[in-house]
């Protein structure tokens, strides 16, 4: 079946892994629990990619490499999701199991191992707990534009005072024995899980004050996603578009998408702030409305210089040039996708009912050659996103391959929320 067919489509990026770290460990096998520098070195850094508000980083697993992992403080275990590694990394031992996740799917089959060593610049951690899965479900690489082989977390934040400069793509990390000057405003933060919660101050849609509990989510593309308040459904807004809101492990995240009147953290005030509001079954009834109202992701969080000092449970954020941008959803209704085996081929792989895109005629499986008769190849899928969320009213020209015809459109972009 071709990619582009395929029924899972993602929106803005959730992954949501819901996983025993107990499983993990495999047995008379003491599970490493963090990563060391070798000889004297107690600090280092890295530079990363940033694409669709995911963070990016090289790492090496047992001496080879590198290989592209998101960083995302959303999971507990080391997360293979290309199942060719284990082929490349002459894995053995392997236990399978079934693990589950939100979305609309059931449990899906994976290995388990603690064989492997990963190495971020000078710092390793030896028999890191790892889950691979037998199939890639989340398409890492096609909603990226980059090959992606998996996604780290917990082991790496809770082994440093970890740095993440947004504005020069540049991660710092240094032992927590260091002793580091950490700027900006200090918040408490509460892990539970391996995972780091934060309490908000927001006003809902329906003008009630209540303090929220988010999990900090940098893995997570969008700003903010909302999934239940005193044991049910959040409440929408009168304003929504409905929305496919991600993948978990699990497969699709129906929802819809509206905004926040206000969002307060300390001193810093957002107000109309973009929000995600998932299915209740498919999200917060899986993963237990009493843990978490809601998940705050990198759309929020690269308005921000952040440093995460988990030892001391706080978080220090101090705003960047992107700390006043607008949160602004998609106004095309379109998005695009990579064709995994052919790099230079970029699909339309959902078009939202009512909006622009399916009120100009688009389809599902057209093939994008230019836009703005630039050709399609000569934009990133980061300079895509950006243009199809670019102005409220703009045109663009799109062309497309549909069959053995090209066709010219016209899309009128659109605030729909």
């Amino acid at each position: 079946m071709k990619y582009w067919q395929r029924k899972i489509k993602i929106h803005s990026l959730t992954i949501i892994l819901v996983l025993l770290i107990a499983q993990i460990c495999v047995a008379n096998i003491a599970c490493a629990q963090t990563f060391s520098f070798e000889g004297n070195r107690k600090k280092s850094f890295v530079n990363f990619q940033l694409i669709k508000n995911l963070i990016i980083i090289p790492l090496y697993i047992n001496g080879k490499g590198p290989y592209n992992f998101i960083l995302d403080t959303g999971v507990g275990p080391l997360i293979i999701t290309e199942p060719a590694l284990m082929d490349t990394l002459e894995l053995k031992n392997l236990r399978t199991t079934k693990i589950y996740g939100v979305g609309e799917g059931g449990e899906i089959p994976a290995f388990l191992t603690s064989e492997l060593s990963v190495t971020i610049k000078e710092a390793t951690i030896q028999h890191i707990p790892t889950a691979i899965l037998k199939e890639d479900v989340f398409n890492l690489s096609s909603y990226v534009g980059k090959k992606i082989h998996g996604i780290i977390g917990y082991y790496f934040f809770n082994s440093f005072v970890v740095k993440i400069s947004y504005s020069t793509q540049r991660i710092v990390f240094s032992s927590p024995l260091e002793k580091a000057r950490k700027r900006g405003v200090k918040f408490p933060l509460e892990i539970q899980n391996k995972k780091p919660y934060i309490i908000v101050d927001m006003v809902t849609p329906q003008q009630k004050n209540i303090k929220a509990k988010l999990i900090i989510d940098c893995g997570a593309s969008h700003a903010l996603s909302m999934e239940a308040l005193d044991g049910a459904a959040f409440p929408l807004p009168d304003s929504i578009i409905t929305a496919n809101l991600g993948i978990g492990l699990s497969g699709p995240i129906s929802g819809h998408v509206g905004r926040i009147p206000l969002l307060k953290l300390g001193k810093f005030s957002f107000k109309n702030i973009i929000s995600g509001f998932p299915s209740f079954e498919s999200v917060a009834a899986k993963i237990g409305y009493g843990i978490q109202d809601g998940n705050l992701g990198a759309e929020f969080l690269r308005r921000f210089d952040a440093t995460y000092d988990y030892q001391n449970a706080a978080i220090y954020l101090k705003p960047n040039q992107g700390y006043r941008a607008d949160f602004d959803h998609d106004m095309s209704g379109i998005e695009v996708y990579i064709d995994p085996n052919n790099s230079k081929r970029y699909f339309i792989g959902r078009i939202e009912k009512g909006s622009p895109a399916d009120k100009a005629g688009f389809l599902e499986q057209d093939e994008i050659i230019s836009l703005d008769f630039k050709w399609v190849l000569l934009y990133s899928l980061e300079e895509i996103t950006n243009l199809f969320k670019s102005d409220d009213g703009k045109t663009v020209v799109v062309e497309i391959i549909r069959g053995d015809k090209n066709i010219v459109k016209l899309l009128k972009l659109k605030r729909r929320v």
